[in-house]
């Protein structure tokens, strides 16, 4: 079997090495000759990460972008005006479309895997809208973890009374989800596809007895947990004045916390929040541009790693950040929090450990994330002979001191290549984007 070898490239932020892949693994890494056969590959004066990990996404918005009645509205107004006013119209061709716009601009920033917050579940819904996210994430070359959502009631969901649909009741999500389970999840630390068990909003999706009941399922199929909680105090005020404490304190009550557990947002966790999350190991993923876009405010994140807590990154829906790229939220990340505790708050070197080791053992993938020996091919090269990296010193650090526009020239999943010369390979990127816009147009029809 003939391999590839990657020579004379800046290895993730440790210095210049050749690195060889065969078949789906990283074999050696070093100073490589390669052998008769061999696909080589010069990496002077690029830079070589390992793949970047997205752990909370909503694909189905990326052809809800820029929609002007929840463009300067906060979180609870925005869900009414963008996704749970359109969502009941979407069709499976719609998804599909959505999906490929998502991936692309995932793999194009860099992002081998993907952690998509699906939650277009109602009592009526069909099994297509499942199986067209896990077809366009084969189809371009990308690992696919389906955080399967939904709610079984009316709850104080908002978005969800003004969609007008039926929820699903408990029987129908736990037995639809172990159907999706059972035909896509895989347990294998390289797995292309995954599933999580994850109601739509903890405090607003469920009552506590359906997520205990929830959580017992999930752990019981070795499936891992995820939700939304704290992106905004609502989450809080509804937890203390329905069940007598706060929001952190009934996902404890209800099993929902531990090292299993991930939350998309926690802006609002405070020191007590953060210490019964920390204790326990549980997770949060970090999407600093939605957070920005929708003035929910800024995550502590610093404070929730000192507490003992997984640190992740995620670049949310794109119908609250007009974008999907994770090399943008990584940069975001390194910047934010310095405005609130000085300039020592963030470093390059855990910014991208966030994005990429540290979410990927959050999503069940113990050997993705790192560029060493053994480890699955997932990595990605920047071509720095751009403009936008002239003169910067340290060039192991620039993809991510520079942030957008990112200068991707391959991404490598899983041994094969899904991005080269900056482009995705398996589809044509000019008549996707024709589709987008045809598929925008119909949406607008049916409003």
């Amino acid at each position: 079997m003939y391999a590839t070898v990657i020579k004379n490239g800046w290895l993730g932020l440790d210095g210049k090495r050749d690195i060889r892949i065969r078949g789906t693994r990283i074999e050696a890494i070093g100073s490589l000759s390669p052998q008769p056969g061999d696909e080589v590959i010069d990496a002077s004066d690029k830079v070589i990460y390992p793949g970047l990990v997205n752990t909370h996404h909503h694909l189905f918005q990326s052809i809800l972008k820029g929609i002007a009645a929840g463009l300067d509205q906060g979180l609870g107004d925005w869900l009414q005006s963008v996704p749970y006013r359109h969502w009941p119209k979407f069709t499976p061709e719609m998804l599909y479309t959505a999906a490929r716009v998502g991936f692309t601009e995932l793999l194009r920033s860099g992002c081998t895997t993907c952690a998509d917050h699906h939650y277009l579940y109602h009592a009526n819904s069909s099994p297509e809208m499942e199986a067209v996210l896990f077809q366009a994430a084969e189809e371009v070359g990308i690992r696919y973890v389906l955080c399967r959502g939904g709610t079984t009631g009316r709850m104080t969901h908002k978005g969800m009374q003004k969609a007008g649909v039926e929820a699903e009741s408990l029987e129908q999500f736990l037995m639809r989800t172990e159907a999706v389970a059972d035909r896509y999840h895989r347990d294998d630390d390289d797995a292309l596809f995954k599933v999580v068990v994850a109601p739509t909003t903890l405090v607003h999706s469920m009552p506590p007895a359906h997520l205990k009941e929830v959580a017992a399922f999930a752990r019981g199929r070795g499936l891992r947990l995820h939700s939304h909680l704290l992106e905004v105090p609502f989450d809080d005020q509804v937890s203390r004045e329905r069940y007598g404490c706060s929001a952190v304190e009934l996902a404890a009550q209800c099993d929902w916390l531990g090292e299993d557990v991930w939350f998309a947002h926690l802006v609002n966790a405070g020191p007590e929040d953060r210490r019964l999350l920390g204790a326990t190991g549980t997770g949060v993923s970090h999407c600093p541009i939605s957070n920005a876009r929708l003035g929910s405010g800024i995550a502590p994140i610093p404070e929730m790693a000192a507490a003992g807590m997984q640190v992740s990154i995620g670049v949310d829906g794109s119908g609250s950040a007009e974008g999907g790229s994770l090399i943008g939220e990584l940069y975001a990340t390194w910047l934010l929090h310095r405005t609130r505790l000085g300039p020592d708050a963030t470093s390059v070197a855990q910014v991208l450990k966030w994005g990429s080791e540290e979410g990927a053992r959050m999503l069940g993938f113990p050997s993705l994330g790192r560029l060493e020996v053994g480890a699955p091919a997932d990595l990605l090269i920047f071509d720095l002979d751009h403009p936008r990296f002239a003169g910067v010193w340290e060039q192991a650090q620039a993809p991510i001191l520079c942030g957008e526009p990112a200068a991707v020239e391959r991404v490598m999943v899983n041994g094969r290549w899904s991005v080269v010369d900056g482009r995705v390979t398996a589809l044509d990127e000019r008549h996707l984007a024709t589709q987008a816009r045809d598929t925008v147009a119909n949406l607008r029809a049916l409003d």
